[in-house]
């Protein structure tokens, strides 16, 4: 089977198992459950918790251990299993701490895909920037298909979607025992410092002023991400209280319309070697800012009838703002690593975005929506929450130009003139 299509089918089911409760589970827990928003932070924050040290253990096992395609399957039968026990919950503090063992085993394959991928490319000599991102296309392709089997079978607010997403899991966890081998980068005698034993020896990228500020800004968007993930498509089901919007297409489907945006997303995702080449990786990280305003700020005047070209628009804009950083920034990390911890140089980059953005974002942005958007019947003040977090991604937009500076070195410019 080629090599291309391996990986197609490997980012396929990687993102389909996220996107079969990711964008829902909002509407599981606010509709089905009617836990309170706080309390929904604190879910959306496992994402965080987990992506703070598992990123960076499984990079460490990977480089030095085990070979990466064989930890990726394990972990995925492991997140399997605690998918099935999910439904069984019946009070949120349970549920945190299953979802927390589950986002334990999911988050970091999210970077161990990047470096079996890699890896299988490079071993064919096939240049990673210019043909990952169309193999890359292909979860966010999974991710929709998610989201419209949960949708188009009414279970955007039922428990099965976690039977979905366990059962690709499993499906995951076999494949990935076949994928090209995947072997660690380093000896395990090469050295006896303790550092370089434990990977602590990745954390000296932050002395870099380039990977220093790189971190900092991700985790920043990584926050926003979340926001939209945790809160999107059940901004859209709360339309149902107003009897304007009651019987209005958007509100019968929000994960249809919400799955608008991973369609842009597959769009983008293709258009990243031509602006790479055209603004360089810094002004490209820019645009994903100034998209994040727009992400937000449409959604604050937006509703499901005559405003709902707004939302629309904002889940074209969501492709450009998720793709131009997290991509981009992957690949900036790639080239600019030294060759021996990279595995763990993406595992920093995910624990900052997935990580501490998501733990932060989550958190914060739960506090803040239930001590100053609630109103007095109880409703969310949905146009209240979007302006805030426009205003939150403009501040960085602003603030970015000014303080990322860096040069290529000749492995990223090469990749950016050849892609």
């Amino acid at each position: 089977m080629n090599i291309k299509f391996r990986l197609i089918l490997m980012n396929f089911m990687q993102f389909f198992i996220w996107g079969a409760w990711l964008l829902t589970i909002g509407a599981y827990w606010f509709q089905n459950k009617h836990w309170s928003g706080a309390q929904f932070g604190a879910i959306f924050s496992t994402m965080g918790i987990a992506s703070i040290f598992m990123p960076t253990l499984t990079g460490i096992l990977s480089d030095r251990f085990i070979n990466a395609e064989k930890l990726y399957g394990i972990m995925h039968l492991l997140g399997a299993a605690t998918l099935c026990a999910l439904p069984m919950v019946t009070n949120p503090t349970t549920f945190f701490w299953v979802m927390l063992l589950n986002m334990a085993f999911y988050m970091p394959t999210l970077s161990l895909s990047i470096t079996v991928a890699y890896s299988a490319l490079k071993n064919q000599n096939i240049d990673v920037v210019k043909d990952y991102p169309p193999i890359r296309t292909w979860g966010t392709v999974g991710f929709i298909v998610a989201l419209w089997t949960v949708s188009l079978t009414n279970n955007e607010t039922s428990a099965n979607q976690f039977y979905i997403s366990a059962a690709v899991s499993a499906a995951l966890g076999f494949y990935s025992f076949t994928l090209p081998k995947c072997l660690p980068m380093l000896n395990k005698a090469a050295t006896k410092s303790f550092a370089t034993t434990f990977g602590l020896n990745a954390f000296a990228l932050f002395k870099s002023s380039r990977f220093a500020i790189f971190f900092a800004f991700s985790l920043l968007l990584g926050a926003a991400l979340q926001l939209t993930n945790a809160y999107g498509d059940t901004y859209i089901h709360d339309f149902k209280n107003v009897a304007a919007y009651k019987d209005t297409i958007a509100v019968k489907v929000p994960a249809i319309i919400m799955s608008i945006s991973q369609i842009s997303e597959t769009l983008f995702i293709l258009a990243i070697p031509f602006f790479l080449r055209k603004f360089g990786i810094k002004y490209v990280m820019l645009f994903s800012m100034i998209a994040w305003v727009l992400r937000f700020g449409l959604f604050a005047f937006g509703n499901p009838a005559d405003g709902l070209w707004m939302i629309i628009l904002s889940c074209i804009v969501y492709g450009l703002a998720f793709d131009f950083f997290n991509i981009s920034g992957s690949l900036f990390v790639e080239t600019q690593a030294a060759p021996e911890i990279r595995g763990r140089a993406q595992g920093l980059f995910m624990m900052m975005v997935n990580g501490f953005g998501a733990f932060f974002g989550s958190n914060i942005s739960g506090w803040l929506i239930d001590k100053y958007f609630i109103l007095a019947n109880g409703e969310k003040n949905w146009h209240g929450i979007w302006l805030s977090f426009a205003a939150y991604a403009l501040v960085i937009a602003i603030i970015f130009p000014l303080v990322f500076r860096y040069k290529h070195n000749a492995a990223l410019k090469h990749a950016i003139e050849n892609a």
